[in-house]
């Protein structure tokens, strides 16, 4: 009996040999809620087959309005766990490792110590993502890192691009600084958002529809650049 093709669709569009080159690409995500949360699934169903998520965190009722991992039926369980779920489901032949701990200079070893051909950058913390442009300089690998999508209402005003090439981005604004300050000469590519965001008191405004654009617009990216 023929095997069913669940990448079918996406076949016909980039071709048996783009999606074969696809499904040898191993992806580095970290930080999986409201951006790579989409990054994820998107990459799954896209025809990753070996994926590598990195979270701490638990989920919580006021992930429900933005995250695609944040239900009724998953509050309290650990959002990596919860990922690994929701990948069997869609295709149970995926190869996941995960690490339910923050990306830092004790555990940068252990979580690079594998064959990545990209990494997703999709964590809340500056120090981190500092940390994670260093080592993907180091060790040759691609990068892609999302920087702030809260307050914003506009997913049109998204774009990926070179970090020194951002404006009305105040996380990017903090990076450029440490780009400048640590002389690195290499592209940084970054997802943004041009839009100017809202100032709306101490919490930080989100919606359903601009970070899972932005995870949807990664994915993108790295797909058409895996088939290039």
């Amino acid at each position: 009996m023929k095997q069913p093709n669940i990448f079918e669709r996406f076949e016909s569009l980039i071709g048996k040999r783009g999606l074969e080159q696809i499904k040898q690409k191993t992806i580095l995500v970290i930080g999986i809620g409201g951006v790579g949360g989409y990054v994820v699934e998107s990459l799954i169903r896209s025809g990753i087959s070996k994926i590598i998520i990195v979270d701490p965190d638990i989920i919580e009722e006021t992930n429900i309005n933005r995250q695609i991992l944040a239900l009724n039926s998953t509050i309290g369980k650990k959002k990596v766990d919860v990922m690994e779920s929701r990948i069997r489901d869609i295709n149970k032949n995926v190869t996941i490792i995960k690490y339910d701990c923050f990306f830092d200079k004790n555990t940068k070893d252990e979580i690079l110590d594998h064959n990545i051909d990209f990494i997703v950058d999709c964590c809340d913390m500056t120090e981190s993502k500092k940390l994670l442009i260093k080592e993907s300089l180091n060790r040759k690998i691609p990068l892609i890192s999302s920087m702030g999508t809260a307050n914003r209402l506009d997913p049109s005003k998204l774009a990926i691009m070179d970090i020194r090439k951002t404006y009305n981005d105040p996380l990017a604004k903090k990076m450029r600084k440490f780009i400048k300050d640590e002389k690195i000469k290499e592209k940084i590519i970054v997802l943004t958002s041009l839009e100017v965001p809202k100032k709306n008191g101490i919490i930080l405004g989100s919606t359903s529809f601009v970070p899972s654009a932005a995870g949807l617009l990664i994915t993108s990216y790295i797909i058409k650049k895996i088939i290039e």
